[in-house]
């Protein structure tokens, strides 16, 4: 099959996700690497018109938007199926990517992670009072996200959906820093959840390090 070229910044959850489906189909991809805030340039305009990540090209198909994405993918490779066939089922993954895309980016993802995780790393200053700011709204969605999992193995039954890989990427942190650890403390159900999640081999082939790795050496081979 054609090669898939997601085009994205390594380690954005929403360039991540896409990967992880690719990485569960079996498919064959490429992550065409964009610098951090290289999305906002001029040149990427002729691949996304709004200059956000991430980008998928098929062959002569250009797509956008990581939800269209991820149901793409779905459709062309049906196995293993990534939506279940129930339709509660089916409700409750789609729910679960709005709340993804609604709430969990901007609430948890925004102020808490990123400021943690990300801008520490490329030394950027953090507001520490905006972190602490922004922990009740983040929590409150921490919290629906245990509740509606409850005592499944994933988001939307036993089998893996659309929803864990968009949940995962943004989830994975919490662990990894003192007031995503704080918040996920009450909820054994979500942290046995990531662990599971980071256990899949597609996790492993998606990390942050990896897909530099990655970019290292499609590097080398160009020059």
């Amino acid at each position: 099959m054609t090669e898939f070229v997601i085009h994205g910044i390594p380690g954005s959850p929403y360039v991540r996700a896409p990967l992880l489906a690719l990485e569960e189909k079996g498919l064959p991809w490429r992550l065409a690497a964009v610098p951090m805030g290289g999305n906002r340039m001029p040149d990427y305009r002729a691949i996304h018109p709004f200059r956000k990540i991430p980008t998928l090209d098929h062959g002569d198909f250009r797509l956008y938007e990581t939800r269209a994405i991820l149901n793409y993918l779905d459709r062309i490779a049906p196995e293993p199926a990534l939506t279940p066939t129930d339709p509660c089922q089916a409700a409750r993954m789609d729910q679960l990517i709005g709340i993804t895309d609604a709430y969990l980016a901007h609430r948890v993802s925004g102020p808490l992670t990123f400021p943690r995780m990300v801008a520490a790393s490329f030394g950027m200053p953090v507001d520490d009072d905006a972190v602490a700011a922004a922990i009740p709204a983040a929590t409150e969605v921490v919290d629906e996200v245990a509740r509606l999992l409850a005592d499944q193995p994933f988001m939307a039954g036993d089998a893996l959906s659309l929803a864990d890989l968009m949940l995962a990427p943004h989830l994975v942190f919490l662990p990894h820093f003192a007031e995503g650890a704080a918040i996920l403390a009450p909820h054994a159900n979500l942290a046995a959840w990531i662990e599971r999640m980071e256990a899949r081999p597609s996790m492993k082939a998606t990390t942050w390090d990896r897909l530099r790795e990655g970019i290292a050496v499609q590097e080398t081979v160009a020059a």
